[in-house]
């Protein structure tokens, strides 16, 4: 989905591929998904982050503006990739945005002890999903400010 992994802007961390397509439908609506990498598990997230495996060439000094993680992935489920996010040094202010269907209070009240920066449970119809997405990018990539740029 990216030109160059260098530019990445989002990093979409989603397991099932009706929810990432969705997911990037309503950014490409909202012309936010120029630069989007979509990985499919805890692992090649982190991996994709701190630039191991199969990204060990990536230039690690280039994170993307949000990572939005689901919770539920198979290897290493999103709260651990939350939990190596906020505890590194290196990756420690890339804001992470929950992005699940998990509405329960343990997840939410587990991923803000870690230091998400914001949770979101999926809306169930396509407009509203498209519509919350679309907001959820346009604040995160426009108007939010992080530290370094």
């Amino acid at each position: 989905m990216t030109q160059r992994n260098d530019e990445v802007e989002i990093l979409l961390v989603e397991d099932t591929a009706a929810d990432a397509e969705l997911t990037i439908r309503a950014l490409k609506k909202n012309c936010l998904v120029n630069n989007l990498v979509w990985v499919k598990d805890g692992a090649e997230a982190l991996d994709f982050v701190f630039a191991t495996g199969a990204y060990a060439g990536r230039d690690q000094a280039r994170q993307p503006k949000v990572v939005l993680l689901d919770l539920r992935l198979p290897r290493i489920s999103g709260v651990e990739v939350l939990r190596r996010l906020k505890n590194d040094d290196r990756t420690r202010t890339i804001p992470v945005v929950v992005l699940t269907s998990s509405k329960e209070d343990v997840d939410v009240e587990e991923c803000y002890r870690l230091g998400v920066n914001s949770y979101i449970a999926k809306p169930v119809s396509f407009d509203e999903f498209v519509k919350v997405v679309g907001e959820l990018g346009l604040y995160w990539l426009l108007l939010n400010k992080i530290p370094n740029e």
